[in-house]
C-alpha cells in the first residue's frame, strides 16, 4: 500500500472487521451471547507495528495464518474463559472450531485489540467470506514525524475521497510517553547543569591553586617584560584548554556509552551533532568564566611580591 512509501513510516499493517462472524467458547453457547468480542482478520506483522506482545503461546505466522487458528486479546480470552494456548484449547468461530494458539498482553497503543479474536488473513478469505479489504490500517512512524505523517495519511490512503478516512492516534499512550520524555529531559538537563557547575568550580579551583603555586613564574615573567595582559591571556588560555579537554573527553565518553547501550537494546544509534557541539561549547563557556578570576588574580601580582613571596 502507498502508506508504506511515506519516508518516515517504518511499518504498516492492517486488520479487517468480520462483522458477520462471531466467536463463542463452544457451539452450545447462545448466538446472542457474543460477549462483545469482535473477530478480525489480521496480518502477521500486526504485533510489531502496534507494539503488542504475546502473553501465552505464539502469534499468527505465514503457516498458521492459513489454517483455523486464532489469537485472542487479553480481555477476549478472559470473557471466553480461555486460560491457556494449547492444541487442545479451541473456540467456536464462524461455525467451526478454531485452535487458540496465543493470547495477547493488554495492548497499550491499540486497546481495541484487547476485545478481539484475530484470525489469519488467508484463512478469513478462504473460509469466512472475507473480501480482502482492510478496515483499519496501523502505521508506525518515527517519533519526530508523527504529526506530519498524520496530516497526509488520509490523502495517501484514499486520494479521491480523503474525507472518508478517519485518522487517529493513541492519545493516552502518546501523552504518557511525551510526559515521560519531558520529565526525563528535564532531569537530564538538571543533572547536566549541576555537572557543568561542578566542573566550573573544579576548573576555577585548579587555576587558583595554579596561580598560588606559580607566583615565582609570574614574577619572573613580569620582570622580563610580560604585561598584565600577557599574564591574563596565559591563565585564561590554560583554563580554556583544561575545560576543552574535559568537554571533549566527556563528549566522547557519552557517545560511547550511548552507542553501547543502544546496540545492546537493538536500537538505532542517534547522537545529534548539535548536542555534541553544544556540550563542548558549554564547557568552553564555563571554563572561560571559571578562568576569569584566576587570570585577573595572577595579573595583579607585582613582580617584586611574586619573586619574594615563598
Amino acid at each position: 500500500m502507498m502508506i508504506g512509501h511515506i519516508p518516515p513510516v517504518t511499518s504498516v499493517t492492517a486488520t479487517a472487521v468480520l462483522s458477520t462472524v462471531h466467536v463463542y467458547r463452544n457451539d452450545r453457547i447462545s448466538s446472542i451471547a457474543t460477549g462483545n468480542v469482535s473477530v478480525l482478520a489480521a496480518r502477521t506483522d500486526l504485533l510489531g507495528t502496534v507494539g503488542a506482545r504475546i502473553s501465552r503461546g505464539t502469534f499468527l505466522n505465514e503457516a498458521t495464518a492459513q489454517y483455523p487458528a486464532v489469537v485472542l486479546g487479553a480481555n477476549a480470552a478472559r470473557r471466553l474463559g480461555v486460560t491457556a494456548a494449547t492444541p487442545d484449547t479451541r473456540v467456536w468461530l464462524g461455525g467451526q472450531c478454531f485452535t487458540v494458539i496465543g493470547v495477547l498482553h493488554p495492548a497499550a497503543l491499540a486497546p481495541e485489540l484487547d476485545f478481539t479474536a484475530l484470525v489469519g488473513w488467508p484463512e478469513a478469505v478462504s473460509h469466512l467470506q472475507f473480501d480482502g479489504y482492510p478496515t483499519t490500517v496501523y502505521t508506525r512512524t518515527r517519533d519526530d514525524a508523527v504529526t506530519a505523517v498524520q496530516a497526509i495519511l488520509a490523502a495517501t490512503a484514499n486520494p479521491e475521497h480523503p474525507n472518508e478516512v478517519r485518522v487517529s492516534r493513541p492519545p493516552d499512550a502518546l501523552a504518557a510517553k511525551q510526559a515521560t520524555d519531558t520529565t526525563l529531559t528535564a532531569l537530564l538537563l538538571g543533572l547536566g547543569a549541576v555537572a557543568l557547575l561542578v566542573g566550573g568550580v573544579g576548573v576555577a579551583n585548579t587555576m587558583v591553586i595554579s596561580v598560588l603555586e606559580r607566583r615565582s613564574e609570574v614574577g619572573l615573567r613580569r620582570s622580563l617584560g610580560a604585561t598584565r595582559g600577557h599574564i591574563r591571556i596565559q591563565f585564561l588560555a590554560e583554563a580554556l584548554l583544561l575545560s576543552s579537554l574535559g568537554g571533549l573527553g566527556g563528549a566522547v565518553l557519552g557517545i560511547a556509552i550511548t552507542a553501547g547501550y543502544a546496540t545492546y537494546q537493538d536500537w538505532p544509534v542517534v547522537v545529534p551533532l548539535w548536542a555534541t557541539i553544544g556540550g563542548v561549547a558549554a564547557t568552553l563557556a564555563i571554563g572561560a568564566c571559571a578562568g576569569v578570576y584566576p587570570a585577573w588574580r595572577a595579573a595583579r601580582l607585582s613582580p617584586t611580591d611574586a619573586l619574594t613571596t615563598p
